[in-house]
Order: C-alpha cells, then sequence, then structure tokens
C-alpha cells in the first residue's frame, strides 16, 4: 500500500484564524496533514525572512482532530522552513496556505504572506497552492472556499506542477450556489494608490497610517480580477522567477561592455 501524501498547511492570518481551519477541514482525508503556522497575523509581510531575531517553535492546539499543528514566531515563509527542516524534517508532497481573509489578486500577491508561503513551496519544488476568500470578516463563509481547496489539492496531488511554478487562487464572497467555477487567468495589470494619513498619537508625536485606493486599468476578461468580478473562482500560475525576458533583448542593445 503507498503512504499516504505529506500536506502541510501555513497561512499569514495566524494558527488561530478561521481561514487555516477550514483549509485543513478540506482537505484532512486527502493526506497526512500538518499545520505549521505563524502564533499572530503576518499580512503583508510578503517573502520576509527572520534573519536578526531568535525563531520559537511550539506544540499548538488545532481543532480538528488527527492534525498535528505547531505555532511558530516567525513569517508565513519562516514557517515553511522550520516546517521542512526542524519539524517535518522532509519535504512534503504538498503545500497548502491560506485561506487568506480578503483577496490576493493581482498585485495583492507581491505584498501576500499567503502567497509568499507558497512561492517559497515552489523555490523548495513543493507544488504549492494559496488560497484566499474575498472576505475579511471574522464569520465569513468558508464553504465555496473550502470545495474549490479540496478540488485543487486533490488536482495538484495527481498531477503535480511545473517546476517553478505554485498556484494563486482566490475565490469570490458568493454562497456556494452562486460560484459558476474556476478559470484559469493571468494577473491583472491593477496597482494601488497609496497615501498616508497624518495622526497625532496622546503624547501629540505625528505617525502616519498607510490608506490607498486599488485601481485596476486592465480590462482583459483573461484577468484575475475579471473572473471574480464575474463570480468565478480564479487560479494564476505563479513564479519566483522576476526575470523580465521581455527586455534582455532591449537591454543587450544598449552595447553594456
Amino acid at each position: 500500500m503507498s503512504k499516504r501524501p505529506l500536506i502541510l498547511i501555513t497561512n499569514d492570518d495566524g494558527i488561530t484564524s478561521a481561514g487555516i481551519c477550514a483549509l485543513a477541514e478540506a482537505v484532512a482525508d486527502l493526506g497526512e496533514v500538518h499545520v505549521v503556522a505563524p502564533d499572530s497575523p503576518q499580512s503583508g509581510m510578503g517573502h520576509a525572512v527572520t534573519i536578526g531575531e531568535i525563531l520559537r517553535i511550539k506544540p499548538a492546539y488545532f481543532p480538528i482532530k488527527g492534525i498535528d499543528a505547531h505555532s511558530t514566531s516567525g513569517t508565513p515563509v519562516d514557517c515553511v522552513k522550520l516546517a521542512i527542516y526542524k519539524i517535518l524534517n522532509r519535504k512534503p508532497d504538498l503545500l497548502l496556505s491560506g485561506i487568506n481573509h480578503g483577496s490576493n489578486s493581482s498585485i495583492n500577491v507581491i505584498y501576500s504572506g499567503t502567497m509568499s508561503a507558497a512561492v517559497e513551496g515552489a523555490v523548495e519544488n513543493i507544488p504549492a497552492i494559496g488560497f484566499s476568500l474575498l472576505d475579511h470578516a471574522a464569520d465569513a463563509d468558508f464553504t465555496a472556499a473550502k470545495k474549490i481547496a479540496r478540488q485543487m489539492a486533490k488536482e495538484v496531488l495527481k498531477r503535480g506542477l511545473p517546476s517553478g511554478t505554485c498556484l494563486n487562487v482566490n475565490i469570490p464572497k458568493l454562497p456556494l450556489k452562486d460560484l459558476k467555477g474556476i478559470k484559469v487567468c493571468r494577473q491583472a495589470a491593477g496597482f494601488w494608490k497609496d497615501a498616508f494619513e497624518e495622526r497625532t498619537a496622546p503624547n501629540h508625536e505625528t505617525y502616519y497610517w498607510l490608506t490607498g485606493e486599488f485601481t485596476n486599468p486592465d480590462q482583459g476578461e483573461d484577468t484575475d480580477e475579471w473572473a471574480l468580478s464575474n463570480g468565478y473562482a480564479s487560479v494564476v500560475p505563479t513564479q519566483f522567477d522576476l526575470t523580465a525576458h521581455h527586455a534582455i533583448s532591449e537591454l543587450n542593445s544598449w552595447g553594456l561592455k
């Protein structure tokens, strides 16, 4: 009999979040599931790793029977590294990150701790998927997201993924009955118009709070933003190779020596 696949689950909302519990529940019977997640929220950490501070690992309570869990004091990427090299002591067969509270479509993928954990999986040549639900509410309905997560996990366990690639999966805030399906997409060319609110602390010290408005001039119907706005879950193949291949020939024409 073949061994059950080893599935590592992490996130950036912290080990006590509803999203990570929903994800673990969705795939619990697909393999041997281990949860390694931050001990506090790490949203917006991107691909940060802890270098100048110590890292801690602690066994953690997890509400789903049969699932071992650990929390760490580090970032989502730290969690992946610690899981591989100190907790599991081997690479998992599948890495799942999420389910994030909020979108990681378009440019958000750059800042996302959820997706950086999945990208770290790709760096380690582990098939990996990041899941995000477009709902920040504490009582968000994860029914549709769990269905999508289970389907995608089963497919990736069966088929694998191209080397250096992970999947960025976003699910719209819709009841399961209203979800139209899944679209494989490209990342929309949206961006944030940043702004900083200037505020005054009780001690009269000035401080700043990052705000902004998401803008999407990309009206293509093959993008993640279009899919999500039209009732579909979006799946974007994502890679860690940031080379702008289309610009190489232009730079070569500069005659650099």
